[in-house]
């Protein structure tokens, strides 16, 4: 039995010192599992707030290209709005001129017209108008006429007025209300677009 014995010993103490080694391994596994689970913690931690810093500069660049575009957007609204305010402007302008023109008040108007054109341009001139203006025109010259002024037969389009040139071409006046109108209207935006923009 002392034999058995004596195996059994060695077979206890081979088994005992396999079991150390191996809960040795087992130790030195499980820290090395813990050490690369906490390294990779940290790497995964640091690529998150990579992704949500990334994330928020790309909201927020979203956000100012969104308001960016709103903004254009609501300036090309309002322009737009202000174009539509100076065309109604003008269209009633426009029938009023066609309400007034045999008024005392529109003839008073073409003698003012009349007279800053020929001052303007001095000299033998011909006075061109439409075909509406054309009975209030003559009328107008036949009081004023001291021999350089000529009435153009041939009708010129526009809403009234009138468009003096020297005989010989050289110089134009244009007192058309069309062309008084577009040289209005860059002011008359002005004007909406202060009211509009505040």
């Amino acid at each position: 039995m002392d034999a058995n014995s004596a195996l059994d010993r060695t077979i206890t103490k081979v088994l005992s010192q396999a079991e150390g080694d191996m809960i040795s391994q087992i130790d030195s596994a499980y820290e090395q599992a813990v050490s690369n689970l906490q390294s990779s913690r940290s790497m995964v931690e640091s690529d998150y707030n990579k992704i949500i810093d990334g994330a928020n500069k790309q909201a927020e660049n979203l956000k100012r290209q969104i308001i960016g575009s709103s903004r254009l957007s609501a300036r090309n609204k309002q322009l737009v709005l202000i174009e539509n305010a100076v065309g109604d402007a003008f269209e009633k302008a426009i029938a009023k001129i066609e309400s007034v023109r045999n008024s005392e008040k529109y003839a008073s108007m073409m003698k003012k017209l009349l007279e800053d054109g020929l001052h303007t341009v001095g000299g033998d001139v011909v006075v061109e108008c439409n075909a509406k203006d054309k009975t209030i025109v003559k009328k107008l010259v036949s009081e004023m006429d001291r021999g350089k002024i000529k009435v153009s037969e041939e009708a010129i389009d526009c809403l009234g007025g009138l468009r003096i040139k020297s005989k010989d071409g050289s110089m134009v006046y244009d007192n058309t209300l069309d062309s008084r109108i577009e040289r209005l209207k860059p002011l008359i935006k002005k004007d909406i677009a202060n009211i509009f923009m505040k």
